[in-house]
């Protein structure tokens, strides 16, 4: 029989457990917080009154926006660090998935700049294959995992510091599904899955989203909860007047707000007169104004005070009130060390591959900054759809960490494009349509097969098996085949075209490499091939027929750059050293040298970007086909394209760079200063011999790439336009 002293230790580990409830004596209160998008942040100005007039809430419950409100007030977070979360989110971030360029292997940074439109897109046998939605979610996920971390261990939301629930949506049955337990950064994240832009959230085996579609404001179930008086916010938009409905924007929107309402208005008729109904007015704010949270906080505040009378009489005493925020603070949860890690992932690839890549280690608090990393590396390697934790109590004392990853439903082979066109206005256009079929998975170490395509004036086509050699990826094997046509012309000393040239270059090759950190790479690779030069027009300016290449190239990269085509951080640094010898099978003797560094810093929406190249044949000679091109678009831009060509060259830039606009539409303008030149040897090279070139540019980007205007001016007072879009620093190094 258990003593005196052991049933008083059970009651207070009970009582423990039992969230802040109504005292005996006053109504059970019930929270009601409806779904609007980003105006969902004025249900925060409505907390920010009710925690003024003292009235204690015992129930929570929300749809999308407001379960994510919701779900933070729930768990204990104080009103103005909520707010403080909204004003600092990178609300931008939360609609990609792509945790950016820089958590990207090398080997997929190499090619980003000729395929960077990855749509979605899947290849298997049975056809194509699209995503679930426009976004997966990946970095939501990440946010809510932050700002839910106090209360990751908690399974039974009765459990939270106020009983709380969050209201999903059964895409296969359109029933409500009411989530009270479980992972709650996954509840927020199912709520809020608008349909065709976040992908579905798969949760105990149904497939859940926005909770708006089924019902936007969930009276019922705080009613259900027990609640005797509700207090509803309702931010549902209004139906647009006939003159409003004018484009296909306006009419889709129209068809969801006409779905939401209606089920809202169901849920209004279950008020009764004790209850209160609180519509802020936000007229002129849409649901995708989520950098005006300082306004909505205000206008949600202004709503909840025109109600004052009315939620008066829900008041409490300065005691009451200080006992229920002490109950509500006394529910704090700390995931303390780390005790175990579980993978839980059902691909293809061994379950050693995605361990390998997690730093955290067992015995240790949580190092939540680390393990973002680690999982936007694993995500950056582009197989999963997902890549998510969530934290679990252990079975012995302390926190397990799980590690989810989901593969994507569309791959495991996807397509990639791209488009690139350079126009100088006087005599040279050139325009590339690009693909790739990517194919991973291949093997448990992860294998995968590559090939691109790109038509137009600069036909290539490669091929490649790249095969790891460990389960981290840091050695590895490539194989190769390569064919590549470029246009060359020649100029004479006044600037005047005098020939055209074609040079085809075919070759395969083998590398090993191993990675260096998160941002390097180095590669010995042996190439054997041959080029030809033909289709002259104009002055003979090369041998014609095929010259034999064999060689082998040492290759160290850093790329740090976290954007292709407009770098605002970061930094590229390259040096390859190329020995072609007649015993590679080579017709050419010949030592090469190529440099590059490119280094970018941003002081608010203002960015400088600074280039240096250079080319040298320390021993030999290189050949036509081997040439440096320099001209055309910052490559001193008021040249054209081959007007400047030599064995050895050298080039130097700076461009700074202005953004214009907002987060979701902006566009840039800038200037640029090039110097450089290219000459027969580097002995040969003189430094007034240098040329020189000053542009100014504007643009905007595009997911092509930044579609940009320039006009650029050289010392001998020659003048060149550009429209370029697609343009990379990098290509200058591959």
């Amino acid at each position: 029989m258990m003593s005196a002293r052991g049933l008083l230790v059970l009651t207070i580990a009970v009582l423990g457990c039992i969230p802040a409830v109504a005292d005996t004596g006053r109504p059970k209160v019930g929270l009601v917080l409806s779904g609007g998008g980003a105006k969902g942040m004025a249900h925060v100005g409505v907390l920010r009154v009710l925690e003024e007039m003292q009235i204690p809430v015992d129930v929570v419950v929300g749809t999308s926006a407001g379960s994510a409100v919701g779900a933070l007030y729930a768990s204990g977070m104080e009103v103005p660090e909520i707010e403080e979360r909204f004003i600092e989110m990178d609300w931008v971030s939360s609609f990609r998935d792509d945790p950016g360029r820089a958590y990207k292997p090398v080997r997929r940074k190499r090619q980003d700049w000729r395929f960077p439109v990855s749509p979605g897109i899947g290849v298997r046998a049975d056809g194509l294959h699209l995503g679930g939605g426009i976004i997966a979610g990946q970095n939501l996920g990440f946010i809510l995992n932050e700002l839910t971390r106090e209360a990751s261990l908690v399974e039974d939301f009765d459990r939270l510091a106020i009983p709380f629930r969050a209201v999903a949506t059964d895409l296969e049955t359109g029933e409500e599904v009411v989530i009270g337990s479980g992972n709650l950064s996954d509840a927020i994240r199912a709520s809020m899955s608008i349909p065709g832009v976040y992908a579905p959230v798969t949760l105990d085996g149904r497939l859940l989203v926005d909770g708006g579609v089924a019902n936007n404001l969930p009276v019922s179930v705080a009613r259900d909860l027990g609640a005797e008086i509700i207090i509803a916010v309702d931010i549902t938009d209004p139906l647009l007047e006939r003159e409003e409905i004018r484009e296909a924007f306006s009419v889709v929107g129209q068809l969801t707000t006409m779905m939401t309402r209606r089920n809202t208005e169901q849920q209004l008729e279950l008020l009764t007169e004790e209850d209160i109904l609180i519509r802020p007015d936000l007229e002129g704010l849409s649901s995708s104004d989520f950098y005006e949270a300082p306004a909505l906080f205000e206008l949600g505040a202004s709503g909840t005070r025109k109600h004052a009378g009315e939620l008066r009489h829900l008041s409490v005493s300065d005691d009451e009130w200080n006992r229920f925020r002490s109950g509500v603070k006394a529910h704090s949860f700390s995931p303390g060390l780390i005790t175990a890690i579980r993978i839980d992932d059902n691909s293809r690839l061994a379950g050693d591959f995605l361990r390998q890549r997690i730093s955290q280690k067992t015995g240790e608090p949580l190092d939540v900054e680390a393990l973002e990393e680690d999982l936007k590396r694993i995500y950056g390697l582009g197989y999963y759809e997902t890549v998510s934790y969530s934290l679990a109590p252990s079975d012995t004392a302390g926190t397990e960490l799980v590690v989810r990853v989901r593969e994507k439903s569309w791959g495991p082979n996807y397509l990639s494009f791209g488009l690139h066109y350079e126009d100088n206005f006087e005599n040279d256009t050139r325009f590339n349509v690009a693909t790739s079929l990517r194919m991973t998975g291949l093997n448990a170490l992860g294998g995968e097969w590559a090939t691109g395509l790109q038509l137009g004036t600069q036909p290539w086509i490669r091929t490649q098996w790249f095969q790891p050699l460990d389960y981290g990826f840091k050695r590895f094997l490539t194989l190769g085949g390569e064919y590549d046509r470029e246009s060359l012309s020649a100029f004479d000393g006044e600037g005047e075209r005098i020939a055209e040239v074609d040079v085809t270059n075919r070759q395969v090759d083998l590398a090993i490499g191993t990675e260096l950190g998160a941002n390097g790479e180095i590669r010995l690779e042996y190439m054997r091939g041959y080029a030809t030069v033909d289709g002259q027009v104009g002055q003979p300016v090369a041998p014609s027929g095929s010259i034999q290449s064999g060689s082998l190239n040492l290759q160290l990269v850093h790329d740090s750059l976290d954007d292709t085509f407009l770098p605002e951080s970061g930094a590229f640094a390259g040096i390859r050293g190329r020995v072609e010898r007649p015993g590679l099978g080579s017709d050419r003797h010949f030592d090469s040298v190529t440099i590059m560094t490119l280094g970018t810093a941003s002081w608010k929406k203002t960015s400088i970007t600074g280039l240096l190249y250079g080319r040298a044949v320390t021993r030999g000679e290189a050949g036509v086909e081997n040439s440096v091109l320099l001209g055309g678009f910052r490559r001193l831009s008021a040249y054209s394209k081959g007007e400047i060509a030599g064995e050895d060259a050298a080039l130097a830039g700076v461009f700074g760079r202005q953004e214009f606009g907002g987060p979701f539409v902006s566009w840039f303008a800038g200037a640029g200063f090039e110097t450089g030149n290219a000459w027969p040897s580097l002995g040969d090279a003189r430094w007034n011999d240098l040329l020189y070139s000053g542009s100014v540019f504007a643009g905007v980007e595009t997911f092509l790439g930044p579609l940009q205007v320039a006009t650029a001016y050289n010392n001998e007072d020659d003048w060149s336009a550009y429209l370029s879009l697609g343009f990379s620093f990098t290509r200058l190094f591959d």
